[in-house]
């Protein structure tokens, strides 16, 4: 009878630590748990039917108890992760160049005397035309090649293969020369171009 006592004295010790660690953070009942899942070997517990069951509903007791602590622990380290990666990000500043880009632009002379020194190729072209190899090859002294311009037409005067001026021809000093005409306007250069 003493034993039977015994037995549900202790029964009723776990009953209300039971109760006590539902009432407790669930942080704490982790530290419980693994407090009373360890049991001590100086306290040689009789083993019952009534008690083996107890034991079993404690274990998976104990068991939901670390399972919810692990959990409410990992909750708790990605908040903290959320929160220290938005204490580290920071909004995009931007200056803002409008005032800028609206300012008036300062007139700066520009500094040609850099390039002054390129050399560029001239060309005077009096005609063109095609001819097939056939008629090349044909071609001997004193052969005449018909052009596609007219007798009274300017020259056509060539910078690095673009068109830039027109005159006509002069004899200078016994050489050739061409006379300026005709200058192209910049519009004209760039329909050229494409």
């Amino acid at each position: 009878m003493n034993q039977d006592a015994n037995d549900q004295d202790k029964l009723a010790e776990e009953w209300a630590k039971a109760l006590e660690e539902m009432e407790q953070p669930a942080e704490e009942q982790a530290q419980a748990a693994s407090e009373t899942a360890a049991p001590d070997i100086g306290d040689p517990q009789p083993e019952s039917p009534a008690q083996d069951g107890g034991d079993a509903q404690e274990d998976l007791a104990d068991e939901w108890a670390k399972a919810l602590a692990a959990e409410e622990e990992s909750q708790l380290k990605k908040e903290r992760e959320q929160q220290s990666l938005a204490a580290k990000t920071q909004e995009a500043k931007f200056k803002d160049l409008t005032a800028e880009a609206r300012a008036p632009k300062e007139k700066t002379k520009r500094d040609l005397d850099f390039i002054l020194d390129i050399p560029l190729d001239v060309s005077a072209e009096l005609g063109r035309t095609r001819l097939l190899i056939n008629e090349l090859l044909q071609l001997g002294q004193g052969s005449v090649v018909e052009l596609n311009k007219l007798a009274g037409e300017p020259l056509e005067i060539y910078v690095n293969g673009k068109l830039v001026a027109r005159g006509e021809a002069v004899v200078i000093n016994e050489k050739f020369g061409v006379r300026l005409t005709d200058i192209i306007s910049p519009i004209e250069r760039v329909k050229q171009l494409a």
